[in-house]
């Protein structure tokens, strides 16, 4: 997930990022010393909690009113605007580009006004989103900054229809939001905000993806299945979210699969100008598309699609560990005969850029089950025939499914597994973000 208000500084060129950074890091030692002091004591009393909101009513006033300000692309000019003006400063913690902010911010906007009613999961996001936060060095005076000059971007763009009540309930939704956000922020404070990662091998497997391996300088805490905010040294202070591609290793070394999806942003950069020897920052671990209790107790249904298979293999390299013979605890005879079918899908076989992994595992996996879905006519992106694949392929009532890929065929396999029977919450797969707004997780993701 990327930043709501994007105030982020770089370390890595130019002292005053690093002199920020120092000092914010001395300011949260403190803030942690006061914590462990007096724990009942919050940090911003001025921000309400996420219990008893009425998101509902919110939600219904501002949809009344969304026509005013949307499309969200003027709004988001005048809140930037404005926010430069009162704080100038503030324009230097933000990438050079400003364009994948503004599209961000968009999906954050909707993402809240479609969920309202729902303030469990969004303050469940949200909190999240805070704790990543930290890597951009936000604190709540920025937010602070963010409301006043949203409330003078409302006003402009809405004109004279707009009233103060529908500006209340727009600033009621995003104290709401940024409550979850500051506890969240809180709540590890005694962890880094990023790590640094020193990139160990760079394997161009096409022109357009490339596999890294990086070996964080300190011991990086997540889950297979998760995936975390990466910068690139090339650019600063712009973090673009990558899947992690391998379960947890004793050595620490971590893989990540990066698509190049444009010229001249993060994508590229890491996929072409990123070097051996090169150091990359990460922010915190994220996602909950990981294995729990019930995963083990079930047959699996895994469904990939392009560099969504990073976070299945991941999950599959766990699942090995965790059976007989693996690194992982043992596993009840239940689990010894619990199968996993994995549904793989690409537009052609060239973009099949990990098949020597894939015939590995069949030699060394009996319990896996590997089914390959070709669209060499499909339009670029479209992966439809995996989610025709998964649904002609069996009854999956029973299985628990984690689904990672591209944003419409993720959509497209979860309806056609809830309409098969599958209950929703047995799908696991993270927040879509694309261009019709932020979906959220299945309760069970929750």
């Amino acid at each position: 997930m990327e930043s709501l208000t994007g105030t982020g500084t770089s370390t890595s060129t130019g002292t005053v990022g690093g002199e920020y950074h120092a000092l914010l890091a001395r300011h949260d030692a403190m803030r942690l010393r006061n914590r462990l002091l007096s724990p009942r004591r919050s940090a911003e009393p001025d921000l309400p909690g996420p219990a008893r909101y009425d998101g509902a009513a919110d939600q219904r006033l501002i949809t009344q009113y969304l026509d005013l300000v949307t499309p969200f692309g003027e709004l988001i000019e005048h809140l930037y605007a404005e926010m430069f003006r009162r704080r100038p400063y503030l324009r230097s913690l933000f990438p050079a580009s400003m364009d994948f902010q503004r599209a961000h911010l968009s999906r954050i906007f909707r993402y809240l006004i479609e969920n309202l009613h729902d303030p469990d999961e969004v303050a469940a996001l949200f909190t999240r989103l805070g704790r990543d936060h930290r890597k951009l060095g936000v604190r709540p005076v920025h937010y602070r900054t963010f409301e006043a000059a949203l409330r003078v971007a409302l006003r402009r763009t809405a004109g004279g229809r707009w009233t103060d009540a529908v500006e209340a309930a727009w600033v009621r939704m995003l104290r709401f939001a940024v409550a979850a956000m500051v506890e969240g922020a809180e709540a590890t404070l005694a962890e880094p905000p990023y790590w640094q990662a020193t990139v160990t091998a760079h394997e161009l497997r096409r022109p357009d993806l490339a596999v890294l391996r990086v070996r964080p300088h300190e011991p990086y805490p997540y889950r297979a299945g998760q995936y975390a905010a990466v910068e690139s040294p090339l650019l600063p202070q712009a973090w673009r979210p990558y899947s992690l591609a391998c379960a947890p290793r004793p050595e620490g070394e971590l893989e990540l699969h990066v698509r190049q999806t444009c010229e001249g942003g993060v994508s590229e950069a890491l996929v072409t100008r990123t070097l051996v020897g090169d150091v990359l920052r990460l922010g915190p671990a994220n996602g909950t598309m990981t294995l729990d209790d019930d995963a083990l107790d079930r047959d699996l249904l895994l469904v990939a699609g392009g560099t969504g298979w990073a976070p299945v293999k991941a999950l599959v390299e766990e699942l090995a560990g965790r059976r007989p013979g693996g690194a992982g605890r043992p596993v009840r005879a239940a689990q010894e005969r619990r199968r996993v079918q994995l549904f793989l899908g690409a537009r052609s076989r060239d973009e099949l850029y990990d098949a020597r992994v894939l015939a590995d595992w069949a030699d060394c996996r009996p319990w896996l089950r590997v089914v390959t879905v070709l669209d060499e006519g499909a339009a670029a992106g479209a992966y439809g025939p995996v989610a025709e694949a998964v649904a002609r392929h069996g009854d999956w009532s029973g299985h628990l499914a984690y689904v990672s890929g591209p944003p419409a065929m993720v959509g497209a396999t979860v309806s056609r597994l809830t309409a098969a029977g599958l209950p929703a919450d047995r799908i696991r797969h993270d927040p879509l973000l694309d261009a019709g707004g932020v979906r959220p997780r299945p309760a069970a993701a929750r």
